[in-house]
């Protein structure tokens, strides 16, 4: 896998120019990272199991199924949660592929990389090259997308990933770092450390409280050395708390950190952290705490019995 990235963040014109864009999966990260683009965009058409108003409101067009958006556009974010919710909007009468027509797909969600390049090679045989992917996760939570600031991670054919930058560069700062699947596997690296920043954020507080010091006074000490971090600074109000309710769902961490254990598999990795960390959050599952924020790890430290 190359080593060299390359940042298209202020590419605003060439490759994009004149390609149609469009958004497909408008749940807490879709919907404003569409918001983004289209505010950026003269055209913007999008997809999604409700139809966004607020959207339309801001100039998207709305398309009643994936086909009709697909006859509509050049290029596609999809922000579905993983690769069967993209495999059910391709096929069948009014699926992606149903339009038959060239189609950038760029696949936004946290995926294995050997799934993303085992489905880029069936579409592109199945279209006769018609069809070309580039994998594109997100890192920078809802935060990011509605900032504008989100790390947006690329994989893919050289060009086509240069395309994708200068047309997700609305959202954030889009790197390419190589080919199909590079970016999840960076996004697993990412998923990696952010899982074991907040199980020892939780721990760590648990531990401050039970030792009679104020998890509020620790952190903002703490937040300004080594340990401060934007996990810190998104999820210090909800540590402090002890506020667990959604934002970033725990459960899918079990997803990606597995994603991550297919990765070191695959570069024969003997890993340290990631064994344990995944092992935290599968238990942390089967307590019954998944659908909670990743902020849950103070509850879950605290009620964890020996």
């Amino acid at each position: 896998m190359s080593t060299d990235s390359t940042d298209f963040e202020d590419e605003e014109t060439g490759p994009a120019e004149g390609v149609t864009l469009g958004v497909i999966g408008l749940g807490a990260m879709g919907e404003p990272m569409a918001r983004r683009l289209v505010a950026a965009r003269e055209r913007l058409v999008v997809h999604g199991r409700r139809r966004h108003e607020g959207l339309i409101d801001a100039g998207a067009t709305w398309a009643e199924t994936a086909r009709e958006l697909a006859h509509q556009v050049d290029a596609v974010l999809v922000m579905l949660p993983d690769l069967p919710e993209l495999e059910a909007i391709l096929h069948g009468p009014d699926g992606l592929l149903a339009a038959d027509r060239p189609l950038l797909i760029m696949i936004g969600s946290t995926s294995s990389p050997t799934g993303v390049r085992a489905l880029a090679a069936r579409l592109r045989e199945a279209s006769a090259g018609r069809i070309r992917v580039v994998d594109s996760p997100v890192s920078g939570g809802v935060d990011g997308a509605t900032a504008g600031t989100l790390s947006i991670m690329l994989g893919g054919d050289a060009a086509d990933a240069g395309l994708a930058a200068t047309l997700l560069a609305a959202c954030g700062s889009p790197v390419h770092l190589g080919p199909l699947g590079a970016g999840e596997v960076a996004k697993a690296c990412n998923q990696l450390i952010v899982a074991s920043t907040i199980l020892a954020l939780g721990e760590a507080t648990v531990l401050a409280e039970r030792s009679g010091i104020d998890p509020g006074a620790l952190w903002t000490l703490l937040g300004g050395g080594y340990a401060g971090s934007n996990l810190l600074d998104s999820r210090r109000a909800k540590l402090v708390d002890g506020d667990d309710s959604p934002s970033g769902v725990a459960r899918y961490m079990v997803k990606d950190l597995g994603f991550a254990t297919d990765v070191a598999v695959e570069t024969q990795t003997h890993a340290v952290v990631l064994p344990a960390v995944r092992a935290a959050f599968d238990e942390l599952v089967a307590a019954g705490l998944g659908d909670r924020d990743i902020a849950v790890t103070r509850r879950f430290i605290a009620e964890r019995l020996p």
